[in-house]
């Protein structure tokens, strides 16, 4: 019978197994999963194991069937989502975490860096006095903060939103442009996706504070309870920020939350070129920012930051446990420093969210700033909008392409045109789909006050200057190859 036990000591020797199989990965020299040539699927389909084969062929199998054929995400050319490969800094922390500290209960080293890394975090990101939480992305980040801002709301008219419901009709104010998970939060929210004031943007995709203040004026003349406003530090679709001095002041007139969404964006603070678009971050009450995407983290670490955290205490605390009640020497829920007893739970970040059992996910931003600090993200940051610059310029030089969003960060938003082709998108739908079947440079598309655009988007690590070279090449030859088709059939 297989001994479970028998695992112990062989650790060094799998991990260094494991470690040479995703090496061999990163050097991308490996055919795409959906190779026809590639038989994975035939290998893994097996029946129910009745008995184990063992840690050794397991990890074998990792190395040999499993990695080789995992996703084109972590690839230098992959800039569809804003989402990345983790950085070898990440792979160790979490790898760490896994084994050491499987929850991020109790006072350990994993636990005193949960609350480290949100200081340097909040820090960096121009969030200074503000307490965070971790959480697995963006939906829940948001979903934190908005959350907060909720029983912020609610408690003002004597209504607590958490123990009692949502009595009254609400509303949330963010661009059209936000992301759809500010949907999302007011539904399981119970505010109800309706709930949602989209307000118009300008040309450049920021929102318009003269309609964001006739909507306020509106909704209040309804009745509505008015829940926060949303403003983007950098939107998914085009990497726009939001006037955020102007928005931070509308809200503090009308004494509403002000929630900055900067789940991508935030890190863009950094690079002095654009740091000043960032001006009235200071009047947030609640901010997020995902370290999974710009920061090289493994994907599940997201942070939602606010003024105080007491109130997502009340927002988000859970009803005793029989089990766990007096289990440990619990300390005052209020306190926020590191000082606590070795036989307490720590900071109690399972009432300021929506997790109880977590991964110790500080101990992987820790470790992406201690590696190459402030001053290394800033030059990624720098590194990555330079390069989306660089589309645009080259763009708008080229009579074949077509700057559809100028940059703000690094999101370049632009086209194939020719002269003599009259659907433009469908050729650039067409060109998109070569791109990716190609495996190598992997932009997404899309819309642009109406038009078709391929949509750039860089935040990997390992993103150069190679991969914008490579894309634009890629676009012109491809490009130029369906329209001479098109005419051609013409």
């Amino acid at each position: 019978m297989y001994d479970e036990q028998a695992e112990t000591g062989h650790l060094e020797e799998l991990l260094a197994m494991l470690g040479a199989g995703l090496d061999r990965y990163l050097k991308f020299e490996h055919p795409d999963a959906l190779h026809p040539g590639n038989h994975w699927r035939e290998v893994l389909e097996t029946p129910l194991p009745q008995r184990g084969v063992g840690i050794e062929q397991v990890t074998r199998d990792l190395v040999e069937t499993v990695i080789p054929n995992g996703s084109p995400v972590p690839r230098p050319g992959f800039s569809s989502f804003i989402t990345t490969g983790a950085t070898t800094a990440s792979t160790l922390a979490s790898t760490a975490a896994s084994i050491a500290s499987p929850q991020r209960y109790m006072l350990t080293a994993f636990n005193f860096l949960e609350e480290l890394s949100l200081h340097w975090l909040a820090e960096m990101c121009g969030l200074q006095g503000m307490q965070g939480v971790y959480s697995s992305g963006g939906s829940v980040a948001n979903l934190v903060a908005l959350g907060g801002a909720r029983q912020h709301a609610f408690e003002k008219i004597g209504h607590d939103p958490a123990a009692d419901g949502v009595k009254l009709q609400a509303a949330v104010y963010a661009s059209e442009e936000c992301h759809h998970t500010i949907q999302r939060s007011c539904g399981v929210l119970g505010l109800g996706r309706h709930s949602i004031n989209l307000i118009s943007c300008n040309s450049a995709g920021r929102m318009k504070p003269k309609a964001l203040e006739q909507a306020l004026v509106a909704d209040r003349a309804k009745g509505r309870v008015p829940i926060a406003v949303v403003g983007n530090a950098g939107t998914t679709n085009t990497g726009a920020i939001d006037p955020l001095q102007a928005l931070g002041e509308i809200a503090a007139e009308h004494a509403i939350w002000f929630h900055v969404d900067g789940a991508y964006g935030l890190p863009g603070i950094l690079d002095e070129q654009v740091s000043h678009l960032f001006r009235g971050l200071e009047l947030a009450d609640s901010a997020i920012v995902d370290p999974h995407k710009w920061l090289g983290a493994s994907v599940g670490v997201a942070a939602t930051f606010v003024r105080d955290r007491q109130l997502l205490y009340r927002a988000f605390t859970q009803e005793p446990a029989d089990y766990l009640e007096g289990a440990v020497e619990q300390e005052d829920p209020a306190l926020s420093s590191f000082q606590h007893s070795l036989d307490d739970f720590g900071i109690p970040y399972f009432d300021f969210g929506v997790e109880l059992s977590s991964p110790c996910r500080g101990v992987v931003v820790w470790a992406l700033i201690h590696e190459i600090g402030v001053e290394g993200m800033r030059q990624r940051v720098k590194r990555h909008n330079a390069m989306a610059r660089h589309i645009a310029a080259f763009a708008r030089r080229h009579p074949n392409l077509e700057v559809l969003a100028e940059p703000t960060l690094s999101i370049c938003c632009f086209r194939y045109v020719s002269p003599d082709i009259a659907d433009l998108d469908h050729l650039n739908k067409r060109l998109h789909r070569r791109l990716i079947r190609e495996n190598e440079y992997m932009p997404s598309t899309t819309r642009v006050q109406g038009r078709l655009a391929l949509r750039p988007c860089y935040v990997g690590a390992r993103a150069d200057q190679a991969q914008v070279d490579g894309l634009l090449e890629a676009v012109l030859r491809i490009g130029g190859k369906l329209a001479r088709g098109i005419r051609n059939e013409g």
